[in-house]
């Protein structure tokens, strides 16, 4: 059984999806409906589905950046509103696209189409997700430069680009430097939407490493890596959602 998300911030849209999924394909698995970007990512991390309907405008994270952070994890339909400029680019990129408002006949379609490409790897997503994210209407996403952090009776100002790595540390962020560390009263997963997942990976589902930051990735065993950081003499696991990150 094909599990399936949907991520869509609006009511209306969100139940026809829903009941046009279930029609159009019964026998999928819908393992969760999200209703904005951030727990789109966090419930994709958790549930793994192998495919994934994303509206593109949503609050918190928007579908493209959802998208950037899945990669070629699973096959990605877009659901969006926007017609002439997306239209050409999901179909120079061979990738699905639903229109708003989303019509039985076009899901249709859109299902036959991803469950002819179950049996093959999903495609890569680069070119047209920077296509889109520099054409569309508030598409560009906002991109964090400082956190703030309490450290004791101060208030620090950090520059993300300093961070060797992110760690959940349940409704804070442990927030690691060369040589200090700091907790931010907010949680990783809210976090994400404002790092840019080129430079910052995710490699387990409550930590996320500046690229430019590790020196070695060495094997466990057959199914376990772990990543070294300059800076840094922790170790930090890798989860096997993200082995690919490194295997390729």
């Amino acid at each position: 059984m094909t599990r399936v998300m949907i991520a869509e911030d609006e009511p209306l849209m969100r139940e026809r999806l829903v009941a046009l999924l279930g029609s159009a394909w019964p026998e999928a698995e819908l393992v969760l409906v999200a209703e904005n970007g951030v727990d789109a990512w966090d419930g994709f991390q958790e549930h793994e589905p192998e495919v994934v309907f994303l509206d593109i405008r949503m609050p918190g994270m928007s579908g493209l950046e959802v998208a950037e952070r899945i990669g070629d994890s699973a096959h990605v339909v877009f659901v969006t509103a926007y017609d002439q400029y997306a239209v050409e680019a999901f179909d120079a990129g061979a990738v699905d696209y639903l229109l708003k408002p989303v019509q039985a006949d076009r899901m249709d379609k859109a299902v036959a189409r991803i469950r002819a490409k179950l049996g093959k790897a999903p495609p890569d997503l680069g070119n047209l997700l920077r296509d889109l994210q520099s054409a569309l209407p508030g598409a560009q996403p906002k991109r964090t430069r400082w956190i703030k952090a309490s450290v004791g009776r101060q208030i620090r100002l950090i520059d993300v680009e300093e961070v060797l790595f992110f760690q959940s540390d349940t409704k804070y962020t442990r927030v690691v430097l060369p040589g200090s560390e700091a907790l931010v009263r907010v949680a990783l997963k809210d976090l994400l939407g404002g790092l840019d997942p080129e430079r910052f990976w995710q490699i387990h589902r409550g930590t996320v490493v500046n690229v430019s930051a590790i020196s070695a990735v060495e094997k466990v065993d057959a199914e376990r890596m772990q990543v070294l950081l300059r800076g840094c003499d922790e170790k930090l696991p890798v989860s096997r959602s993200y082995l690919h990150r490194f295997r390729d």
